[in-house]
């Protein structure tokens, strides 16, 4: 929805000053951006008061304020959903916040003392930041944007390992027996389109992330639409140009139109009015639950995120990039839920991350795009004990499980790089979903969220 001149003529004035920023929080389903942008709102509207933000100088030194709410620029775009997630997080036991469903925005205003002064520096100084959040499962579309349905096709089927091949066994079977030059059957297409959407349910449900459509796993008002009856073809024998030269009612070319539309009137928009005009970014990744879920799973989730980090614009900004073309011009990359692991596996942590998207860090660096990792837990579960067995004292982590059995665990060594064979056949890592903690402060326990939010926008706060 077009936001009114004069509000365009004001953002655009505060992009100018270098007076707002728009944070890019990406991450794939179940990584936690829900959580962490509940917390980041949390920490910086208690930052005057009680939220503990040592690493975050603004903070530490008393000079930041807080932050108070205000209209979001896109009025056509319902608000992030903040106060719930804290009532959630507040009721008795306390519940995380329910996952995302659809797009919501937040805009915050920042208020904090500059740490220089001077007769052009202004008393109380303010920083507006927009924050988005959306399904995960959107984001796996944006790589889509790359293809056409030839090469995506063929992409699908490169991926199909083992244990992911058996989740679309039946669906498998079926399409093999298509003939792609045959006349289209739309009643054998809803069919087999209905079946793609359940195998990728399934293999979602199993751990795996690279899931495309993402809409199959999460419509929105697109369910029943056709423009989500189509799916890839894993073994086409012919050429692209071959297949291509197929009449118009070939079940080549129904399925190759339909994802061309998908493509067009789908990802494209969702990516231009969302995802192009971002200044600074924090990619989140769940490694654990990736370690959890075995090799496949984890090379599945490497696969998707260098795929996806290709899908945005990084490089430094200047002042006309700030106003009219942004540029990512500094990244994080989050290992979440550190705090399913003794602290003594952070640095693994890291380390791992890293690892798992040395490629993307590669470019990223060689452009010159500062580019920090680190591992946090936005909102806290668990606490880290010490136990003493025949005589030795190890750390170990005290929580209640989901299912709301108190615990204490010691989930297991985290690796410092990519796991190899003997590490998935001991299979010595496991770690149980945990309740959040009950908190009776008004901010929320975390850990180092303020790295996090200092990496992202201190500099900002000088």
């Amino acid at each position: 929805m077009r936001q009114p001149l004069s509000r365009e003529l004001s953002n655009l004035l505060e992009r100018g000053r270098d007076r707002q920023l728009r944070l890019a929080v990406t991450g794939l389903s179940q990584a936690g951006k829900t959580a962490f942008l509940t917390s980041l709102v949390n920490q910086l509207r208690h930052a005057g008061v009680e939220a503990r933000l040592d690493l975050l100088p603004a903070a530490r030194e008393g000079r930041l304020l807080g932050a108070q709410r205000l209209n979001q620029p896109d009025l056509g775009v319902p608000r992030f959903p903040y106060d719930p997630g804290m009532a959630a997080l507040r009721d008795s036991p306390p519940r995380w916040p329910e996952p995302t469903r659809g797009i919501s925005e937040l805009r915050l205003q920042l208020r904090y003392r500059p740490a220089r002064s001077g007769w052009l520096t202004p008393e109380i100084a303010h920083l507006t930041l927009d924050l988005f959040d959306y399904p995960g499962e959107w984001l796996l579309d944006l790589p889509l944007l790359q293809h056409d349905f030839y090469s995506w096709s063929q992409a699908q089927a490169l991926h199909q390992g083992e244990q992911r091949r058996g989740l679309f066994s039946e669906w498998l079977a079926a399409v093999e027996q298509l003939d792609p030059a045959g006349e289209a059957d739309e009643a054998q297409l809803a069919a087999l389109a209905d079946d793609y959407a359940q195998g990728l349910r399934r293999a979602k449900q199993a751990g795996f992330s690279d899931l495309q459509p993402g809409r199959f796993l999460l419509p929105g008002e697109l369910e029943g639409a056709p423009v989500l009856q189509f799916f890839p073809l894993p073994q086409l024998d012919a050429s692209q140009e071959a297949l291509e030269a197929l009449p118009a009612s070939s079940l080549y070319a129904t399925l190759a139109a339909r994802f061309r539309y998908y493509q067009q009137q789908v990802v494209k928009p969702f990516y231009r009015d969302h995802f192009r005009r971002f200044d600074r970014q924090i990619v989140l990744v769940d490694v654990l639950g990736a370690l959890n879920a075995g090799p496949e799973r984890f090379e599945d989730l490497s696969r998707a995120l260098r795929q996806l980090m290709h899908s945005f614009d990084y490089g430094k900004r200047s002042l006309l990039t700030r106003m009219f073309a942004p540029k990512i011009d500094r990244l994080a990359i989050a290992a979440t839920k550190a705090d399913h692991v003794t602290p003594d596996q952070h640095g693994h942590l890291v380390q791992l991350l890293e690892a798992l998207l040395a490629e993307p860090l590669k470019d990223l660096r060689f452009a010159n795009v500062p580019v920090k990792a680190l591992s946090l837990a936005a909102i806290r579960a668990t606490e880290a004990r010490e136990v003493t067995h025949e005589g030795k004292r190890s750390p170990a982590l005290r929580g209640t499980t989901l299912e709301g059995e108190e615990v204490l665990v010691y989930p297991g060594d985290v690796p410092s790089r990519l796991p190899k064979a003997d590490f998935w056949q001991q299979q010595g890592f496991d770690f149980p979903g945990f309740r959040p903690m009950h908190t009776p402060s008004e901010d929320l326990d975390h850990i180092r969220m303020d790295a996090a939010i200092d990496w992202l926008i201190g500099d900002k706060l000088t």
